[in-house]
């Protein structure tokens, strides 16, 4: 929805491949045509190509194209030269998109470059998994290892904390004899404060638009998607990332994760999202460029405007912020970065310009919305129960 509006209010065409009419994308007034495209990430890559290929050629004339999620942008990656002569994207070193998509794959070129990050183990089979739990500091944190793989075969939904050697021997009975998972030091809430980092690299690897901010919620809660979050700048931040992206070879636009461990006083990298992020219309230059913008004038040979970003601008995504407000209000989060009041706003959904897909969000999200509040409710009835 960000990158619609953002190309579509500057007359860019824009197209949309939608898993079905009604989401709420697909109701943009921007959108100049719409493809629906059911998929569901665990199809063979050569029918996926052969779609985007027909799909470009149903355009008819080269377009930029933008992944919306690791598993899009690996298939990019690994098929530029059958999707360069149809679309233009950025052009990455083979194999560099699956390896950052992939949990192991990032834990393991940090240590490689000498960028901190949380202690993690690789469980190969389940006499792993009961010896991580025979001497494991709890509580921990288990991802689904590979990006595919959360599509095919997800051993968790997503970032799942994990309480106590039980807990771990309870979930990994349904891992089978792989387990598809990393199992990750859990960093404490209270002893923390995320950090989010959206830039777009040119093909040398250079930072043509770098912005920083501060993830205030998410939801799930300290684990999902960023709900509200705030511009701030942090110029040490912004140069490890840089630094760290020119030492890989990377290109293209980056969401980066980032979590600031007060016990020692060190930037520890969570995820990397070789692609653009939910959240990225949250950063935006005084030139008026954001991420996508940056991208798509590069690619086709214009210059990207520099400009400082706007610090104390304000992002919040509607139908999540609310019980992400309610989960918080005890957790002992602090964000200690945070402006006291924002400079401005911009809501994820609603638009003065362009307002039917706030109207289809509400539509297809206020049932499961209120589903997660009365789920909440429970579980802190029952806690304040048992106590």
């Amino acid at each position: 929805m960000g990158a619609i509006r953002s190309l579509g209010r500057l007359g860019v065409p824009m197209y949309a491949i939608t898993e079905d009419r009604y989401t709420p994308a697909a109701a943009s007034r921007y959108l100049k045509g719409r493809f629906v495209w059911p998929t569901t990430g665990r199809e063979d890559a050569e029918r996926l190509v052969d779609g985007l290929l027909r799909i470009g050629r149903r355009i008819g004339r080269p377009a930029v194209l933008v992944p919306t999620d690791e598993e899009a942008a690996v298939l990019i990656a690994e098929h530029a030269d059958a999707l360069g002569d149809r679309f233009l994207f950025p052009r990455t070193p083979s194999g560099l998109s699956r390896r950052l998509a992939s949990k192991q794959g990032l834990h393991e070129l940090c240590t490689e470059h000498g960028i901190p990050s949380p202690r993690t183990a690789f469980p190969q089979t389940q006499a792993d998994i009961e010896d991580f739990a025979a001497q494991a500091r709890f509580p921990v944190v288990a991802k689904n290892r590979e990006a595919f793989q959360r599509r095919s075969r997800p051993a968790v939904h997503g970032t799942t904390r994990i309480a106590d050697a039980a807990h771990l021997r309870h979930l990994a009975k349904d891992w089978g004899p792989h387990p598809g998972v990393i199992l990750q030091e859990y960093l404490p809430r209270e002893e923390a404060e995320d950090w989010i980092v959206h830039a777009y690299f040119d093909g040398d690897s250079a930072a043509l638009t770098m912005f920083t901010g501060v993830k205030v919620r998410s939801w799930p809660p300290h684990a999902g998607m960023t709900a509200c979050a705030y511009v701030v700048d942090n110029p040490d931040l912004a140069e490890m990332t840089a630094q760290f992206i020119k030492r890989i070879g990377f290109s293209g636009i980056v969401d980066l994760d980032w979590r600031y461990d007060r016990r020692d006083r060190r930037y520890k990298l969570l995820d990397f999202n070789p692609r653009m992020g939910a959240q990225f219309r949250l950063f935006e230059n005084e030139a008026g460029i954001d991420v996508v913008r940056a991208q798509h004038l590069d690619l086709t040979g214009r210059a990207v405007p520099e400009g400082e970003q706007r610090a104390g601008h304000r992002f919040v995504v509607e139908n999540i912020d609310l019980p992400a407000w309610l989960a918080y209000r005890r957790s002992g989060y602090t964000t200690p970065h945070v402006p006291d009041r924002p400079a401005s706003t911009e809501l994820a959904w609603l638009a003065a310009d362009d307002m039917k897909p706030f109207f289809t969000m509400l539509a297809r999200f206020v049932r499961p919305g209120a589903k997660h509040l009365w789920q909440m409710w429970r579980d802190r009835s029952g806690r304040c129960h048992d106590r």
